[in-house]
């Protein structure tokens, strides 16, 4: 009966899956429930909700969920502005639960209408803008505490405040801090089988104890189960609190939806599995709901959890449920504990996360992508770290359609898109390919390219490109009315010829010139990827080359 409901041979895998996901969220979780301003309490209980809820009902059997840099920057966003608008927190947490328990039912909402579809045409230097500027609001909110001082709420007081650190600075915080991140990086060239965050925390906490040094701490941790909080949301809403609460909430559902479904194809592509993306919203509507009702922050699918869950054997979504059910025996055993880590600690982890999420790859094509892309996530970028997130989301979107409208205009291509077919053996070969291609079709692909290479087709495209057999040795891909390929289209072209060079799957460039023949030079596609030799000016070239090699 049981096998009928779980394969027990997953069970060991699992376990351990599961338990080691949840060592590792639990510095994140005290250490962003801190950065939301609501307390480590609220990180552990948005941990513990979305952790087991997410994994019962997403639709991604290896996902780990719970609190993450993006969602907690907005969440601390929200706390700053609901506390401004009533004059405390303590005023305040009736709009601020009331708005996660709106950001899950939208993510739920979302689910069922199939909006995970549209979620993967955001473009790529509005997702890149935004995450840098959140990773940069991390670090600059992270400066104070890492001293032992208070930190003002927004990223510009902090910038302004700066002076006080020649004057107020807490030695003995900046050395637990230093510590901290010292060991953060360094212990994981000693070994990688325990979380270096885990032991950064502990060692650095067990410091600050024993020797007894003057630094803020965490405080008091309630113990047992947390309350029920539907009282608080639903009394003592200020009118002029709704227009905060469904912005914020409509923020955190979009927010919460790609940083979960970005991790899905992560864990797609380790478990060489295929997530349901509406069912996975679902998952994290009902977990961000009860994240809330308990006065927990919302969460999202975590890369770093997620990862570790595979790598240490998790299989099925009991793994990711066991990581949420760890984190709430640490609450029920070890609550009391926690109240001793030194903030300056969870500084010292906070920050190094911040300069991952932080989009290096993007920012370091800055000077060789299409001006237009650079422009909008370099605004995105400054928005979202200095103004409101809300707003840089919606500049970097519309930005990023009207600069595109204008390019596309400006070429006058009519067309834009390709032969609409589900697979690439199912497009028609061109009349200069009919003799060769029947003579090879089993071992050679052509892919037509027409018209920009840019956001809105770079999901059609790897779609097609995934679905390649394995019997095919060779793709050719004709580029010739391939006029202009933004920032996501060279990305996704990237991507598919590293995935193919994986799979022993060769590529041909054919027809390559102008601007997409400079982006694939500046960011070393060419020749890192693909040499020299394997890019011809027309289709016969190509063609005489490869009856050599197949022959």
């Amino acid at each position: 009966m049981l096998n009928n409901l779980y394969d027990t041979q997953y069970l060991k895998g699992d376990i351990t899956g599961g338990l080691v996901a949840g060592v590792v969220a639990l510095p994140l979780a005290l250490a962003f429930g801190v950065q939301s301003g609501m307390g480590a309490t609220a990180g552990l209980y948005g941990a513990i909700m979305v952790g087991i809820f997410a994994a019962l009902f997403g639709g991604t059997p290896t996902q780990a969920s719970g609190p993450t840099g993006p969602m907690t920057v907005v969440s601390a966003a929200l706390v700053a502005a609901a506390s401004q608008l009533t004059g405390s927190l303590e005023t305040a947490m009736g709009i601020i639960l009331l708005t996660f328990l709106l950001g899950g039912v939208v993510q739920i909402v979302f689910g069922l209408l199939n909006i995970a579809s549209y979620v993967k045409y955001f473009p790529y230097p509005v997702v890149s803008g935004f995450m840098s500027g959140v990773g940069l609001i991390i670090i600059i909110l992270q400066i104070f505490p890492f001293v032992g001082l208070s930190s003002p709420k927004s990223t510009l007081a902090v910038l302004k405040d700066l002076p006080r650190l020649a004057t107020e600075l807490n030695w003995q915080a900046l050395a637990l801090g230093g510590l901290t991140v010292l060991i953060y990086y360094v212990f994981p060239l000693i070994t990688k089988a325990i979380p270096s965050a885990l032991v950064a925390l502990v060692v650095s906490a067990l410091a600050g104890y024993f020797l007894a040094w003057d630094v803020p701490i965490i405080g008091d941790i309630p113990s047992g189960l947390p309350a029920i909080q539907l009282g608080t949301m639903f009394t003592n809403i200020p009118p002029e609190a709704y227009m905060l609460i469904v912005e914020y909430a409509i923020v955190l559902a979009v927010l919460g939806s790609i940083d979960s479904l970005l991790t899905s194809v992560i864990a797609d592509n380790m478990t060489k599995t295929k997530h349901n993306s509406n069912r996975e919203l679902i998952g994290q509507g009902i977990g961000n709901m009860l994240a809330a009702v308990f006065g927990g922050i919302p969460g999202a699918g975590a890369t770093k959890g997620t990862v570790v869950n595979i790598n240490s054997g998790g299989r099925t979504r009991l793994s990711g449920a066991l990581h949420g059910i760890f984190l709430l025996t640490v609450l029920l055993g070890l609550g009391s504990l926690a109240a001793f880590i030194p903030l300056p600690v969870l500084a010292g982890i906070l920050i190094p996360i911040g300069f991952k999420i932080i989009d290096t790859r993007g920012l370091k094509h800055l000077r060789h992508i299409p001006r237009a892309d650079a422009a909008v996530l370099i605004i995105v970028l400054l928005i979202t770290t200095f103004g409101s997130l809300i707003q840089a989301v919606g500049v970097g979107v519309a930005l990023a359609s009207l600069l595109f409208m204008k390019k596309a205009g400006d070429i006058g291509e009519k067309n834009l898109t390709v032969e609409a077919v589900d697979k690439l053996e199912d497009e028609k070969p061109w009349q200069d390919e009919l003799e060769f291609f029947e003579k090879y079709k089993n071992k050679v692909l052509i892919k037509h390219l027409e018209g920009p290479l840019f956001f809105g087709f770079t999901a059609y495209f790897k779609s097609q490109v995934k679905q390649i057999e394995d019997h095919i040795q060779v793709l050719i891909i004709r580029l010739d009315k391939v006029p202009y390929i933004d920032q996501s289209g060279l990305y996704a072209l990237e991507d598919a010829i590293f995935d193919l060079q994986q799979r022993d799957i060769k590529v041909l460039l054919v027809d390559l010139e102008g601007q997409p023949m400079d982006m694939l030079k500046a960011i070393d596609v060419i020749p890192d990827l693909v040499p020299e030799e394997h890019i011809f000016p027309n289709v016969a070239r190509a063609f005489d080359y490869l009856k050599d090699q197949l022959e």
